[in-house]
């Protein structure tokens, strides 16, 4: 817990699943948290069970670049820096391509790509002056390998990890880390995005059968912010013990 205390962290996605706990476990650990999501009521209630001043959450659709940019400055506006940038909003419908769900592979091009890249733009400027700072993109299993159904959302977890890796490269001058994590079935209302009835029935299966608790990304999030400043953990992958795929 030492490494993270007093940290300022940003967290897109944070009024559920992985966000939501992510904000629990800093905030148990010191850190200074400001949270961004769309849902403004569920976010207004973590932020008080947190005993977060109120203006530590900000209304956020990640499709949407100048929201991404007014989150981040409300963390600068509060604390005067920016010490990681967790980009973590995302969905999951799952669907086989020949259903031809144009507008939902959209929304997971928008989501999962734009939104990283978005969270990248705004979290770079005060990085780089401040010459310290941390990013952690959320990819998944599904990018590193992909099935029946999940093509358009493997590409957008794999495009995460691509953006992260040439991150990383480009960033050294600037003292900046750069982290991915990629949780397998991990307890989250990711599922719920799913509209194909049968596609939806079968993934619900496998997380009631896998999903283990969305702290367990939590505590990978906190394992990597807490590391010295010379040591950068570029790469997470986890998944259930008992998950096969």
């Amino acid at each position: 817990m030492e490494g993270i205390k007093d940290k300022v962290v940003v967290i897109t996605g944070a009024s559920s699943g992985l966000g939501e706990a992510t904000a629990r476990r800093l905030v148990n650990g010191g850190a200074k948290v400001v949270l961004g999501a769309r849902r403004m009521e569920r976010l207004q209630s973590l932020a008080q069970e947190l005993g977060l001043d109120e203006r530590a959450v900000v209304k956020t659709d990640v499709t949407q670049r100048d929201q991404v940019e007014a989150l981040v400055e409300r963390a600068i506006q509060l604390h005067g820096r920016i010490d990681v940038m967790l980009n973590n909003a995302g969905v999951m419908p799952h669907s086989p391509l020949e259903r031809l769900k144009v507008e939902e592979w959209d929304q997971m091009i928008d989501v999962n790509i734009k939104g990283v890249l978005y969270g990248i733009a705004a979290a770079m400027p005060p990085m780089t002056a401040q010459k310290s700072g941390q990013i952690i993109n959320v990819s998944s299993v599904a990018g590193h390998k992909v099935g029946p159904g999940s093509a358009v959302y493997a590409a957008t977890k794999h495009a995460v990890r691509v953006i992260s890796e040439g991150l990383r490269q480009e960033v050294k001058p600037y003292n900046i880390r750069s982290t991915i994590i990629s949780p397998g079935a991990v307890d989250t209302e990711l599922p719920n995005s799913i509209s194909e009835n049968d596609v939806s029935e079968a993934i619900h299966d496998f997380y009631e059968q896998y999903a283990i608790p969305a702290d367990s990304f939590a505590r990978s999030v906190e394992f990597a912010m807490s590391q010295p400043e010379d040591v950068d953990i570029n790469e997470i992958l986890f998944r259930p013990t008992s998950q096969v795929l």
